[in-house]
């Protein structure tokens, strides 16, 4: 997505056969007397296609993979030492924690202290980028909760239907 003027943005959306590309134009406030679409009819897809998907699939990506939101979750409201998140995320080997840590901690998800103590202390937790991730990744599970087992049906349905072909 291109900002032009302030409240105006230009979302490029493909068509169903991907060969022709249409641009809609809108404004935030839904003024543009051009064209009357609803913003909120595109708002979603520019916000997802807006940059060909590069941002939507990096986060994706980051906070998609088996182990980040359960750390995530974890760190909610807490400063945990290494020992003790990795025992809170049941089946997290060591080298998945630390790993999982570090990506965290580049992206600025979570904080590292360390302690200056023999031994010394290391302690993680949320940085205020990182407890905005908890609202939506809730929202993801209960919306996961809600629907699998409708998912489940769909995918017995079309597992049965693929074997009688």
């Amino acid at each position: 997505m291109e900002t032009l003027t302030k409240g105006t943005r230009v979302c490029l959306t493909h068509t169903d056969t991907h060969t022709d590309m249409r641009t809609h134009t809108h404004t935030d406030t839904d003024t543009d007397t051009r064209r009357r679409a609803p913003v909120s009819k595109y708002r979603h897809s520019c916000l997802i296609r807006g940059d060909g998907g590069r941002a939507i699939r990096g986060i994706l990506d980051r906070v998609g993979d088996k182990w980040t939101l359960l750390v995530v979750a974890t760190l909610d409201g807490e400063r945990l030492r290494f020992t003790a998140l990795q025992q809170r995320v049941p089946g997290i080997s060591q080298r998945m924690l630390t790993r999982t840590l570090r990506h965290l901690e580049r992206d600025g998800l979570v904080s590292r202290t360390v302690y200056p103590e023999v031994p010394p202390r290391v302690e993680y937790e949320l940085t205020p980028r990182g407890r905005t991730l908890i609202a939506p990744a809730v929202a993801l599970a209960e919306w996961a909760v809600d629907n699998n087992p409708a998912i489940e049906r769909s995918q017995a349905a079309y597992d049965d239907a693929a074997r009688q072909l």
